[in-house]
């Protein structure tokens, strides 16, 4: 089951990797191969205002803006989970500059190839993107000053395995900061089990009560939600998988969809 859900997201991002930004807005996910009801930039943030901003390694697929809490420093090492074209790992440069170093993680095979025709149009020798899977990651031990993260880690089937993966790479005293889809009260079912939903990061989401356990479970401490926000899913995407009664009845009852941004340290 991990492996096709894995295998459901790599799909699905490849697809999107080679559409623009505009056109991940702007119909089903830009390509007339692949009409999906899910607009995957319905959650993100605007990132144009911050230091290190490359429209082109901007696919609006995020849900927060991690890298802005993360209290990166001049000369650290980064890791950016699920890096797709690079954007929050150019922003991450930015900050630790020459002295630093950038490591970008994905495991679909099209988001790799645009970062790295993007990094090498910027001409960065200290940012690199490597093929992996965060389950299971290609670093060594306590390499890692900061780890950053955006609306990927909910789309990780075992995020046990995840975090203490990231507790393993980060280095003592280091930290992470992550932005991810949490959910309060029950999705309906129509929704947890419609693998379109699973790659948009709905229906993997779990509790936010859930979500910070594990991560204490992996042994960080000092955890701080330094942000959070409600996610409005329009009626029109609720509708392609649920009935009128049933985007009544979701309406009315106490569920919430939010992107939270957690820090937390080794």
């Amino acid at each position: 089951m991990n492996e096709r859900l894995k295998e459901i997201v790599r799909s699905k991002y490849n697809e999107i990797a080679l559409q623009s930004k505009e056109q991940n807005e702007t119909s089903c996910c830009g390509s007339t191969a692949c009409c999906d009801t899910m607009d995957y930039t319905i959650m993100s943030d605007d990132y144009t205002k911050l230091k290190g901003y490359n429209k082109d390694a901007d696919l609006g697929l995020g849900c927060g803006l991690p890298t802005e809490y993360a209290e990166i420093s001049l000369g650290d090492t980064v890791i950016d989970l699920g890096s797709g074209a690079g954007n929050d790992a150019f922003v991450a440069r930015s900050v630790v500059g020459e002295e630093g170093k950038v490591y970008g993680l994905d495991f679909a095979d099209a988001m790799l190839l645009k970062a790295r025709e993007n990094v090498a149009k910027l001409g960065f020798t200290n940012v690199e993107f490597l093929k992996g899977d965060i389950e299971d990651m290609p670093f060594k031990n306590n390499l890692a000053d900061v780890i950053v993260s955006n609306c990927v880690l909910n789309l990780v089937p075992d995020k046990k395995k995840a975090f203490a993966e990231m507790f393993r790479v980060i280095k003592p005293g280091g930290h992470f900061c992550v932005s991810d889809i949490v959910v309060s009260g029950d999705l309906p079912d129509a929704l947890l089990k419609d693998a379109e939903m699973y790659a948009g990061c709905v229906s993997g989401a779990i509790k936010k009560e859930e979500y910070l356990n594990i991560i204490k479970e992996a042994g960080f401490t000092s955890l701080e939600v330094r942000k959070e926000k409600e996610i409005h899913l329009p009626d029109e995407i609720l509708l392609n998988y649920l009935s009128t009664k049933g985007l009544n009845e979701y309406r009315s009852s106490n569920v919430g969809i939010y992107s939270i941004t957690v820090f937390g340290v080794k």
